[in-house]
């Protein structure tokens, strides 16, 4: 885990109200150093498709995404990593976890941006070295047969670990940006919309139709250049529910309004709830509550709810950034513990067994 690719500064005087550039590697220089393997590769390619049967119905499976908030610590995610394998596989008759490895978060104002632009957590900047080390740990959870996930905040630095990725969030604040949108458009994997802060979903809605078409943008090549992208459309996305300024929107009224919305949209009914933010009053020990609440729906035969997001690290709560943090303890969002985490998804594959075998008798 100790290798990097070092940044290449421009030695140039700006005037005091000009930006200071420092040169990146590209993300084929990154991807050449740090390289999947042709079954890394196979295994990404088999988890998408994994997660695309589950939205097109044909997987009868619960979608999972779970784990930290936002990664700061490699050691502390590498071991709830090595846990969430473990559960993973002991209920992967019923669910499929994805590993939620978040280096990039936004700010409604300042603030830590994530591991990708400050692995040093002080404030350095070192961004070469954070896109090194956040392919370096999703790379090594690929090794323990996870599931990768992460929310794609800035779009150019998607490129650096797109290839890792099984399922991208794009945030309730960039859903309405047409240049996510556009980058959407563009990658291989299922893709999932939050609703607006506000709580309202016409801003999702109205990126998944755009995310669905074909797109030629501005962006930036493989090798840095400047460049024309031209995108084939994403048909692999979905709406993910996390609440808003009103309160949550993962009640069965608020479900079924929104089944409604996308059916008269023509957009296909496949909804992922967030059991965190607005949804649960920002209180992470209530994120088990709201997701029993969605699972006993699906379990009544909601089949629109395809699955759920957890923020969840080895021990709950949060802690604000400082010199002394306490081992596996989120520094942005409060998370639930792992021992929480692993009794509620246990107690679910539970439940999803046992109605899976009274139908099995009807």
């Amino acid at each position: 885990m100790n290798s990097s690719v070092s940044a290449l500064p421009l030695p140039t005087l700006s005037p005091a109200n000009e930006a200071l550039t420092l040169r990146l590697p590209s993300s084929l220089q990154l991807k050449q150093q740090l390289p999947l393997t042709s079954a890394l590769t196979q295994q990404v390619a088999a988890h998408r498709q994994a997660v695309r049967a589950i939205l097109d119905g044909e997987d009868p499976r619960l979608l999972v995404i779970v784990g930290p908030c936002s990664i700061h610590d490699p050691e502390s995610a590498l071991e709830y990593a090595g846990k969430l394998a473990r559960l993973a596989a002991d209920v992967s008759d019923e669910m499929l976890l994805v590993m939620r490895a978040y280096v990039e978060k936004p700010r409604t104002t300042i603030g830590w941006k994530g591991l990708a632009y400050d692995p040093h957590l002080d404030g350095s900047d070192d961004m070469a070295g954070g896109l090194t080390l956040s392919r370096q740990l999703m790379r090594e959870m690929l090794l323990m047969g996870l599931p990768v996930a992460t929310e794609l905040l800035q779009p150019m630095a998607a490129g650096y670990f797109d290839d890792l990725l099984s399922w991208v969030a794009i945030g309730a604040r960039t859903t309405e940006s047409q240049i996510h949108r556009e980058m959407a458009s563009g990658l291989g994997m299922p893709v999932g919309f939050k609703n607006g802060t506000d709580g309202g979903v016409g801003v999702a809605s109205d990126a998944m139709r755009s995310a669905a078409h074909p797109h030629r943008h501005f962006g930036v090549d493989s090798q840095g250049h400047p460049a024309i992208i031209q995108t084939p459309g994403n048909a692999d996305t979905h709406l993910v529910l996390r609440g808003g300024h009103g309160g949550p929107n993962y009640d069965r009224a608020s479900v079924a309004r929104v089944h409604g919305d996308l059916t008269r949209l023509k957009i296909p009914a496949r909804i992922m709830v967030d059991c965190s933010h607005a949804n649960s009053a920002k209180d992470p020990l209530r994120q088990p509550a709201v997701f029993n609440d969605v699972l006993e729906q699906r379990l009544q035969g909601d089949r629109s709810l395809i699955g759920m997001m957890i923020e969840s690290h080895l021990f709950e709560g949060c802690q604000p950034l400082s010199p002394s943090l306490k081992y596996g303890v989120s520094v942005t969002d409060g998370c639930l513990g792992w021992d929480g985490t692993e009794e509620l998804l246990r107690q679910a594959a539970g439940r999803l067994r046992v109605k899976r075998g009274i139908q099995a008798l009807a």
